[in-house]
């Protein structure tokens, strides 16, 4: 079976509740779920991790990311300057999939810049949660087509 990590960064545990008008109404909990409902429909296997610490982050892609297909990852704020994130994606060899619910492009200067894309091999920016849908279909497609070929 296919496994997918999902790995969320700072004040992610937060969703719901934190400022809704941006990051919508949606906990966490309840946007695991509804992943690993549709997930099991695909045959893939997902693996959650959420955590404030930039260390905890890096410890579970090394821990987890050599035994999983790919991941699936929101890095909250590290988006903009965790090169130690960046570096643990790139250790590991793990094809990646960047998220953000928020337009990180159309907010404040500094959020603007990403050092987690140049080792994504996508990125779905703004779309709400259902970027992370789309992530997991990203994959789903991408196993497909390798399973055709």
């Amino acid at each position: 079976m296919t496994k997918l990590l999902v790995v969320n960064g700072p004040n992610l545990n937060l969703l719901g509740k934190r400022e809704p008008n941006i990051y919508g109404s949606q906990t966490l909990d309840e946007l695991n779920e509804g992943l690993k409902s549709a997930a099991s429909e695909m045959k893939i296997e997902l693996l959650f991790f959420q955590s404030n610490s930039e260390g905890a982050i890096i410890d579970f892609i090394q821990q987890n990311g050599f035994d999983a297909d790919g991941m699936i990852i929101n890095p909250g704020a590290y988006t903009h300057y965790s090169y130690a994130i960046r570096d643990a994606i790139t250790a590991v060899g793990i094809d990646t999939v960047e998220v953000h619910i928020s337009d990180i492009n159309k907010r404040e200067e500094f959020r603007k810049k990403s050092v987690i894309t140049p080792v994504s091999v996508e990125s779905f920016v703004g779309f709400g949660v259902e970027g992370y849908n789309m992530a997991l279909s990203y994959f789903s497609d991408k196993l497909q087509k390798e399973k055709n070929d």
